[in-house]
Parts: structure tokens; sequence; C-alpha cells
């Protein structure tokens, strides 16, 4: 029965990728036909949910206990009334703060969400200086030296305040990378344009229409002719999405600004945040190939590349000239095999964030490999990866800077 049960989840959800079925499109189902098909679907992602949340809070409550225990017992110092209801509340705060964001969009919300995510990052560098705090002692101890164990502590943990306080300012400090780029058969008229590249802003909580603003000045202060949107506009919590997209009204390009969905749009129904880029004046394309000035600019959502048979078939449907050079908007740097043999000469996607926040920007390029970031080669291909101009999570950038990128073509 149970084997029985697993299978008919695991074939629902097939069911629902093949068809582009989403949480939301689900819950909303009302019709006989939806309440039959269904069912399982929904408690299979329900239950799934739930379960990534006990995972994710049950190691946050770890994390916290052991960055107490460690500096309670490096110090010397007993526990004070309350302090452990304290580090308990401080635990759950990011998991309460996100799924508040999920539902409610005001000032007190986007407030308790700041401070709790500023947190989660330092508790990142907290966590490591509590480590290194054990690692230190035990390898003083064993070569037979002394070290007072409160000087100890209090020095590590207060380079993770420095590392916390620096990845915040950082995370705010948008750099411009510029990258040339030949693409072959390129047309005359396209030598010496350019192209911006922004992906990732991330509106939401975090990052809102103030922060786009600057970014469309820093954009249009670099006089593109064409800009490419890959995907993350927004972080895909609660959210006037049309407001928070206004500022990209002043990008004024002459060839006009393109826009494929990531991840996070595609949380739940995209339909809200397409209408929103569209009322804006950017174009979206939703496996789509449009030729400007001879050189084809084709874009796909996120989901496309899930399925290699799927995503094959989608750029097949577009009919690809070979002879002319082609631009591929995927959101993530994924199945790079498959736009490489379907002839495309140069892809743009962002995604990884570089890795964001060390030690993720080790784990992130075990992932992605060299194609976590910048500009790179597979096979016939070029493809380029951006850092992304904002931030997931904690708003902090160590390790790793947040960009936008001008792309000359030669």
């Amino acid at each position: 029965m149970a084997s029985h049960r697993a299978r008919k989840c695991g074939h629902n959800r097939l069911v629902l990728r093949s068809k582009q079925f989403n949480f939301n499109q689900l819950r909303g189902n009302t019709s006989k036909q939806g309440r039959d098909v269904y069912p399982t679907s929904r408690i299979c992602l329900r239950a799934r949910l739930v379960v990534f949340l006990v995972i994710v809070q049950s190691i946050l409550l770890l994390t916290h206990w052991f960055i107490y225990s460690t500096w309670t017992s490096f110090r010397g110092i007993p526990d004070a009334p309350g302090s452990q209801i304290a580090v308990g509340l401080l635990a759950c705060s990011f998991v309460a703060a996100s799924l508040l964001s999920f539902r409610i969009a005001n000032p007190l919300v986007r407030g308790f969400y700041r401070l709790a995510a500023v947190w989660l990052g330092a508790v990142n560098f907290l966590f490591l200086a509590a480590c290194a705090c054990w690692v230190v002692y035990c390898a003083v101890m064993l070569a037979g030296w002394h070290v007072d164990r409160a000087w100890l502590a209090e020095g590590l943990f207060g380079l993770a305040v420095l590392a916390t306080a620096y990845g915040v300012v950082n995370a705010r400090s948008i750099r411009v990378r510029r990258i040339r780029v030949e693409l072959p058969n390129l047309p005359a008229q396209w030598s010496g344009r350019m192209a911006g590249l922004v992906s990732d802003v991330h509106l939401g909580p975090v990052n809102g229409a103030a922060f786009l603003r600057r970014l469309v000045a820093k954009v249009g202060a670099l006089k593109p002719d064409v800009v490419f949107l890959t995907g993350d506009l927004y972080d895909g919590t609660a959210i006037d999405a049309e407001r928070e997209a206004s500022p990209l009204k002043d990008l004024s390009v002459p060839l006009g600004a393109y826009f494929v969905t990531g991840n996070h749009e595609e949380f739940s129904d995209p339909s809200r945040y397409l209408a929103a880029v569209r009322s804006v004046g950017v174009r979206v394309l939703q496996t789509e190939k449009v030729v400007i000035d001879g050189l084809q600019v084709i874009g796909v959502p996120d989901h496309a590349s899930a399925n290699a048979q799927r995503f094959r078939s989608m750029l097949e449907s577009l009919s690809i000239d070979r002879e002319l050079p082609s631009i591929f908007l995927s959101h993530a740097p994924h199945a790079l095999s498959i736009p490489e043999q379907a002839g495309i000469s140069l892809q743009l996607s962002g995604h990884t964030h570089g890795g964001q926040v060390f030690p993720f920007t080790w784990f992130t390029r075990r992932i992605f490999r060299k194609y976590t970031y910048g500009l790179q080669r597979f096979g016939q291909m070029l493809i380029y990866t951006t850092t992304g101009a904002g931030t997931w999570g904690p708003p902090l950038r160590v390790g790793t800077q947040p960009e936008i990128v001008l792309i000359e073509f030669a």
C-alpha cells in the first residue's frame, strides 16, 4: 500500500510538471475533475513543504544551540535567565519571517524579515567562529600550549560580527563588469554595440522599488543598446508586482529590454509578474525567438531546462538559424549541451549568485563548476553567468560581488 501511494504521488508530480501546473493553481482548482485528479498531488506538495520546513528549522535550532553553548563555555559564564528562550526565538525568526512574507506585504513584515535575514547571515559566521574556537583550542591543547578561552572566543566571534557588517555593505555596492565577446557571423551593425545584463534583483522584503531605481539609473548611465533580464526579478513573496517594477519604465534603450522568468517567479503562478513586467514596457520571452538587426534573441522560462527531452524540443520548435548569431536567455546554467547542440552562440544566465556568501561559494562551485560565474566556453558556445545584482535570504555578500554586466560586441 505504501509503495502504491509513493508511485501515485510520483506520477502526479510528473503530470504536474508536464502540464506546468503549480501549487497555487492546484489550490484554486475547484472543478470536479481537479478534485478527482490532483488531491494526492496537493497532499504531496504540502507534505514536502512541511518536511522541508521542519528540517530547516531543526538545523537552525541546533546551530543556535551550538553557538550559544560555545560562547558560554569559552567565556565561563552561567546561563542568564531567559537566555535559552531568547536563543530559541532567534532560531525561529527567519522561518517565521519567511512564512509571513509569502502572505503579507506591509512595512512591519518587511522590517521583521530584514532583521531576521541579517541575523541569519550573522549566524553563518558565528557558527564558523564557534567551530574555529574548538578547532584552535584543541590544536593548542595538543601542542601543549595555553590559550585564554575567553579571549579566543571574543576574538573569533568579533571577526564574525565584522564579516557580517562587511557583507551587508558589500551587498549594496553594485559593480559594473565589462566584457567583450566575439560572435560568429555577427552583422556589421552590431559591431561596437552594447548590451546590459541584469539578473537576480529579487524584489521583495529586502530590495524594493528604490533599489531597482538605483539599478536602472546605473544601467542607463552606461547607455546600452539593449538590456537582458535573466530571471528572479522578483523574490516570489507577497508584493505589489507592478509598483515595485515601475522604475523599469525609465529604462530607455534603443533596441528594447527582454525578460525571462527565474525559479523565484515560478514559485507560484507567474502570470502577475509577467503582467507587471509587460506593463513597464519590457518584452517577456516565453519560449520565443526575436530577431534584432540580424541577431537572434531566444528566451525560455526557467522550468524549461528541467526535462532534457522537452528542453530540446522547445529549442527545435524555434527554428534557430545556425547561420545567424544568437543569444540565449536562460535563468540557470543548466543542461548546457542542449543549447550548444542547437547552435546557440552565447548563453546569458544568473541564478547562482556565485554562492553569495562564504562558505556557500564553495558548495556552489561544486554544483556548477566553472560555469558558476564569468565568461566561459562550452563546446562552440560561449556562456556568461552573472552573480546578479541582488541577494536572496541573508542580504549579505562575502566572497562575491553584486554586479550588472555591460557586454560589448566585437
